[in-house]
């Protein structure tokens, strides 16, 4: 160890590969040297009350960060809109039963009258049904359909004509007030 050493305090007696190492070693301890004096820059702070002059300045409060996404865009949607606010599941209950209430479900079968336009028209058969059990009207709740056929249709070799059966609608149930 002593003659590597010498030979780095000698540079006559260093060869080609010792002289580039020698030459790297001292180039790293100058960086090295250099880095450790810019990082000794900042003084160290001293314990007990510091001047104003001397307290570092505040830093700024953390920028929320806006995120694009979809759900951000409807949240923005929402605060911004001008749609009542959303009531609790009590409140909501509460409305509901005040709405049932005066209204009462019935079940029976009160036929539903044909409309011009060939559809079945269900309101007038839940009135009848609901006047039938004591109340002035109603909503449809559950309605049957079924097709009734005449009794040729069901020979064998008879071809089936656009009269011979018939879509009937009944109203079952319904909500009466």
């Amino acid at each position: 160890m002593a003659d590597g050493i010498d030979d780095l305090l000698n540079p006559a007696r260093l060869t080609c590969g010792k002289a580039r190492v020698a030459m790297a070693g001292l180039a790293l301890s100058m960086v090295l040297t250099a880095i450790d004096r810019g990082w000794a820059q900042t003084a160290p702070q001293a314990l007990g009350v510091q001047s104003p002059a001397q307290q570092p300045a505040p830093e700024p409060p953390p920028v929320e960060r806006e995120n694009p996404g979809l759900i951000n865009e409807i949240g923005k949607l929402f605060k911004n809109s001008a749609l009542p606010p959303l009531k609790s599941p009590t409140e909501t209950m509460n409305d509901l039963s005040t709405i049932a209430r005066p209204s009462s479900m019935v079940t029976g079968r009160a036929a539903c009258v044909v409309s011009a336009n060939g559809a079945p028209d269900c309101k007038i058969g839940a009135d009848r049904l609901c006047q039938s059990k004591g109340f002035k009207e109603g909503k449809s709740i559950d309605i049957n359909t079924f097709e009734k056929c005449s009794p040729l249709v069901y020979l064998p070799g008879h071809k089936r004509g656009p009269n011979d059966c018939k879509t009937e609608n009944f109203v079952t149930r319904a909500v009466c007030q």
